[in-house]
């Protein structure tokens, strides 16, 4: 059978490494800051399908390469940039962000190392994992605000349930970044380690899950995933047609437009 590191070899954005039943799924932009451009999306989506298929992989650890964890939204190419040509019949059905069903449906327990900044989409791809552990150099924000959108379904799906509705409309409305220790006082993450350590420690527990039964291991995550969560792809296909929606707002261009030239934004409501 071709391991899924095999499957891997082509990525650009993406390394795929596989060792004791723990596959590591490293976003391998560390220039950008590991922000997602359209290949890292597909790429990142590409990468949890394999890892879900293939049976050598028991659990899953994502990370990125230092000095990030994931920067979210490439914003030159993404918000910026020229949107791709759709091919979708007129009235567009909305489905949710590939990359995020794909993580949130693989059924192996998936850990992020959350190395660095984890923002904007970086802090949903955190939300996907079933358990967050955190350098002291980590930083996280729900930043689609400022950008005058809405989050992705991590924002409304996963982190309410986390850290409860009252924090997780702060963090949304606000679009504040706050450190490592601030996100585990609210429970965000499980532990915060020594920068240095934080990878070995990630190896570590996923090899204690590793370790044990893997069917039971599956149906465990699929019991807490229905009962502590839901099914995301509803709330994940409205969150991209109100994204859709605002990305042709004024207020979205001047966020975009503002992070580009380094400025505070003003917002009009338009």
């Amino acid at each position: 059978m071709v391991s899924i590191v095999e499957k891997a070899a082509g990525f650009e954005a993406m390394l795929v490494d596989l060792a004791d039943h723990v596959a590591t799924i490293t976003l391998n932009r560390p220039e950008r800051r590991n922000a997602l451009s359209y290949r890292a999306y597909d790429e990142l989506e590409q990468g949890f399908r394999l890892a879900a298929a293939d049976p050598e992989v028991r659990c899953v650890i994502v990370t990125g390469a230092d000095p990030a964890f994931c920067s979210g939204d490439d914003v030159a190419e993404i918000m910026a940039g020229p949107k791709p040509v759709s091919k979708a019949p007129t009235p567009v059905t909305y489905t949710a962000t590939p990359a995020a069903i794909a993580a949130l449906e693989c059924d192996k327990p998936v850990i992020a190392a959350v190395n660095g900044a984890a923002v904007g989409w970086g802090m949903e791809l955190a939300l996907f994992a079933d358990i967050r552990i955190a350098s002291e150099r980590a930083r996280f924000g729900e930043l689609f605000v400022k950008r005058g959108l809405v989050c992705d379904v991590g924002g409304f799906y996963r982190l309410p349930a986390i850290v409860g509705p009252a924090k997780a409309a702060e963090l949304l409305f606000t679009g504040e970044v706050f450190d490592a220790a601030e996100a585990l006082r609210i429970g965000l993450v499980s532990e915060v380690t020594p920068h240095a350590g934080l990878m070995d420690h990630a190896r570590t527990l996923a090899g204690k899950i590793a370790a044990n039964p893997p069917l039971a291991v599956r149906h465990l995550k699929a019991g807490l995933t229905k009962y502590a969560y839901g099914d995301p792809r509803e709330i994940g296909a409205w969150a991209i047609e109100k994204i859709r929606l605002l990305m042709q707002t004024h207020d979205h261009r001047e966020g975009v437009a503002s992070f580009l030239e380094k400025r505070e934004p003003v917002f009009e409501g338009r």
